[in-house]
């Protein structure tokens, strides 16, 4: 679910937190910050699922309080609560990796209760909402595509909800586009995700070693770097700028699978997103010649990619 280009972010934002870091580390500290990153992924996963069901669950709500006027109408007495029943949104809420996460990570704790009214009130305005509940019977297609519409169409458009969402999760300019892909595929087919491992096994295991491997092999990773920085003060770079072209000579190194074209792409288009305007030239350049001083002298051990 999580690509290795996010997996590169989380790996740089961890080598940038640790460069900062005043202190001595622990054993494990390195690994420990990595998880985090990843939990901070699973966590707004779950929050957005959660601010779907709680909008959609509304309409139970929205029922018992207009029924529960002094003196309600006959409007306040018969709200349609079909959406509340929605068979996808229970198929979510008694999914027990979903159940599980939000145990841990308790979304309740951090909902706008007074957006989420105001969103449902908005829905049921709309002619998509009133065509929903006027259809006697549940259709799968028209359950799930309902869900898809609260998400797409009532929250991710509203500047309120994106306010609310970039305060509670920084990471929501880095993960944002991969999330919503993981979310909406869960809309289709609840119960699709395990939020106890969001990451696999085998891009775990390449975060865990490409974070430990920048870490370990530092002293031999610059001295293959500062040759080709010319007149450049190495105290002077851009941090990001450093943390990334060590990433990129582990993956020319340690990293066999990895072809080194792919290596340099990744590693220009991260430079040119988190740092300097100039960032994205001055890293393809010096890795660049990394890649080209390697092949010459026979260092580079990559496996032969057409022939597999």
């Amino acid at each position: 679910m999580i690509s290795r280009r996010n997996i590169r972010v989380k790996v740089m934002q961890t080598l940038y937190t640790l460069d900062a870091q005043e202190h001595t580390l622990k054993p494990g500290d390195p690994v420990r910050i990595l998880q985090r990153h990843f939990d901070q992924s699973r966590q707004l996963l779950t929050y957005l699922i959660y601010f779907i069901t709680e909008i959609a669950r509304y309409a139970e709500t929205d029922s018992l309080k207009r029924s529960s006027k002094h003196l309600p109408s006959e409007q306040d007495l018969n709200v349609n609560i079909k959406l509340a029943g929605n068979e996808y949104l229970w198929k979510i809420i008694e999914d027990n990796s979903w159940k599980k996460a939000v145990e841990t990570d308790r979304p309740h704790l951090q909902d706008n209760k007074e957006l989420i009214r105001r969103l449902y009130l908005e829905l049921v305005l709309k002619e998509e909402y009133q065509a929903y509940i006027t259809v006697e019977g549940r259709e799968k297609r028209k359950e799930k595509e309902m869900l898809e519409y609260i998400f797409s169409e009532m929250m991710l458009p509203n500047e309120l909800f994106l306010a609310h969402i970039e305060e509670l999760f920084t990471n929501w300019d880095d993960d944002g586009e991969m999330i919503v892909q993981i979310l909406m595929g869960y809309l289709a087919k609840p119960g699709s995700v395990d939020f106890q491992q969001i990451i696999s096994k085998d891009k775990l295991d390449f975060a865990k070693g490409l974070l430990t491997t920048v870490i370990d092999k530092k002293e031999v990773i610059m001295e293959m770097i500062k040759p080709k920085l010319k007149n450049w003060d190495p105290e002077r770079i851009a941090t990001l700028d450093m943390i990334l072209m060590q990433m990129g000579v582990v993956e020319f190194l340690y990293f066999e699978t990895i072809p080194p074209k792919v290596t340099i792409n990744e590693y220009i288009d991260l430079a040119k997103e988190y740092s300097t305007p100039q960032s994205g030239q001055f890293v393809n350049g010096i890795l660049d010649n990394i890649h080209k001083e390697l092949v010459k002298d026979d260092k580079m051990r990559k496996i032969n990619f057409k022939a597999n």
